[in-house]
This record gives C-alpha cells, sequence and structure tokens, in this order.
C-alpha cells in the first residue's frame, strides 16, 4: 500500500486552522536557495529541480535503480524557509518588498534516501535531463524542534493576518518567537487552485 503523508503525518502537514504547538524531528531534504521575487521564472525553474529529483527518486523502482528498503509513497510537498536580505532589514517598515526576500525552498525525501543515494540521483538525473540548477541543490538532514504552525487559507499576501493570530498565541503562552524567519508548506497548486482557496502550513519556531 502506497504511504500518504496527508494521513499518515498530519501532524506535520494538516495543523487546525488555529495556532498550535508541535516539536519538528530530523528529516531529509532536497534543498535549493535563491535570493529574488518568488514571481521571477527563475523561482519556478528552482522548484522544477527539486520535483524533477523527487520524481526521480518516487520512480526509481521502476527502471531497477530503487534504494535498499524502498517503498511507494505519495511525493512530499514544496517547503520554503523564508527571510528578507540583510539591506532590507535594516529599512524594513513593516511592508515586504518581494524583491528583497531570501529564500531555501525544498521538498523532503523518505527516510529511505541516504546521502550517497541522493548524489547519485543528482547526477544521474543531470545525464538524462542535464540542468545546470542541479549543481546547487543540496541534500540535507534538518531539524526544526519546537514551533507554532497554524493553517493559513487564501492568498500569500495575506500571510501577516494568520501570522498576527499565531504571535498572539505565543504572547497569551509565554512563548518566543525566534525570528522573523519561517516556514511554509505548499499543500496547493496555484496554477490550479483560486487564491482565496490556497492552503498553506505556516510555521516559525520558537524558545
Amino acid at each position: 500500500m502506497k504511504y500518504e503523508w496527508r494521513k499518515k503525518e498530519k501532524g506535520i502537514y494538516i495543523p487546525k486552522n488555529r495556532p498550535e504547538i508541535i516539536d519538528v524531528p530530523s528529516l531529509n531534504f532536497f534543498s535549493i536557495k535563491g535570493e529574488e521575487n518568488p514571481n521571477s521564472s527563475i523561482f519556478s525553474e528552482y522548484i522544477g529541480a527539486l520535483y524533477s529529483l523527487s520524481y526521480a527518486i518516487r520512480m526509481s523502482y521502476k527502471v531497477g535503480l530503487e534504494p535498499p528498503n524502498f517503498y511507494e509513497y505519495t511525493v512530499y510537498p514544496l517547503e520554503g524557509v523564508w527571510d528578507i536580505t540583510d539591506e532590507a532589514k535594516k529599512v524594513y517598515n513593516g511592508t515586504l518588498d518581494k524583491d528583497t526576500l531570501v529564500y531555501d525552498i525544498m521538498i523532503r525525501q523518505p527516510g529511505f534516501v541516504t546521502e550517497e543515494y541522493a548524489q547519485e540521483t543528482i547526477e544521474r538525473t543531470m545525464k538524462k535531463k542535464p540542468n545546470e540548477l542541479l549543481k546547487q541543490v543540496k541534500f540535507s538532514s534538518r531539524e526544526e524542534g519546537k514551533c507554532v504552525q497554524m493553517l493559513h487559507l487564501g492568498s500569500y499576501d495575506n500571510e501577516p493576518e494568520t501570522f498576527e493570530i499565531m504571535e498572539a498565541f505565543c504572547k497569551d503562552n509565554n512563548l518566543e518567537r525566534q525570528s522573523k524567519i519561517h516556514r511554509e508548506i505548499y499543500l496547493s497548486d496555484p496554477r490550479k487552485v483560486a487564491p482565496e482557496k490556497l492552503k498553506t502550513v505556516l510555521r516559525f519556531k520558537i524558545q
């Protein structure tokens, strides 16, 4: 039976539309970093590079290249860790200029994917479908630890409203947000879903 993260890992990926505390364990990711407006064409190309690797692993069993302990699963959703440039922080007045965004976008990989197999997949994919961006992709394990998260329903531009609710929750529960850096997990495809119906997990670290 295919492993479905939406059913098996609801605590991480399907939060309620109210703030909740979560302890996120160490997980494996393919990731790539950039600095520009996410509406730019290069951002879409970065996403494409991550998905090409993720599906290469997902479909590896069909060509006899699957790693040990492989099982069928649904590819994990795109995620992004967002910040702004150091220069933008010096003059930030509460209004976000998307051209100053700094991002680290990623797609989680199952636990059976090792560093060695990840690198083999990158090399194999570069030979099959040459893409210079694949050289910038990294494979690593990341542990977020204690966080507050909440489901955001609607346009990405309206996320500040949800963050206000999350920060009020922290204040009421004597929790401190570590920084303005935050994670977004995209449960909807903006190419197919109207902005007001987009579902995005918003999460930030606390202490």
